[in-house]
């Protein structure tokens, strides 16, 4: 049986609602679909792991309000049913020094937790990334009504020049990143 492993690209395109933040000409939602599909395909090239998308193709729109755009990627999560969830979005803050990583989880010293900083090591170490740490956020929808593992990644902040050059650029980086700590939470060696 392949690991399935659910990849939740935060928000909505550009122009709908839930569309996220943007910052230095970038567009959260967009960047968010890219690591993604990158994940995704890093992913199910391993026959030991089934990943799907929320947002298999740039145009797809979940929902027709926040409150449903969030209930629709917890439910095709739950309903798969997937045995990790991970949702992928950039921060935005009004102050341009603040920069970094986060991960979400809804309580620590959970198996979220311990993939959380497997993949904040991963991101930090392919992306070049600052830790600033595993956080919980129990009001986060998708981590509170998931039914499985769940972590919702900060990659960095879209207002921050040294992060956004990062997530433009380097997005291939992040989504390895993030493959390389899955992989080493389950113990595989990336070949």
């Amino acid at each position: 049986m392949a690991i399935k492993i659910f990849i939740d690209q935060g928000h909505n395109p550009s122009g709908f609602h839930n569309a996220g933040a943007t910052g230095s000409g970038l567009f959260e939602s967009e960047i968010n679909y890219q690591i993604g599909v990158y994940l995704a395909n890093l992913l199910n090239a391993d026959p030991r792991f089934e990943a799907r998308l929320s947002r298999p193709l740039p145009t797809t729109v979940l929902g027709t309000n926040n409150a449903t755009s969030l209930a629709e990627r917890v439910r095709l999560a739950n309903e798969w049913p997937a045995n990790y969830f991970i949702s992928i979005h950039c921060n935005s803050n009004p102050n341009p020094a603040i920069n970094g990583t986060e991960i979400y989880l809804y309580q620590y010293g959970t198996q979220a937790n311990w993939m959380a900083q497997h993949i904040m090591n991963g991101i930090n170490q392919y992306a070049g990334t600052r830790n600033n740490g595993i956080r919980i956020n129990q009001s986060l929808y998708v981590l509170r009504r998931t039914t499985m593992p769940s972590l919702l990644i900060e990659l960095g902040y879209l207002t921050n020049p040294g992060d956004a050059q990062k997530l433009r650029d380097n997005q291939y980086q992040f989504a390895y990143g993030i493959f390389a700590g899955i992989m080493q939470y389950f113990g595989f060696s990336l070949s």
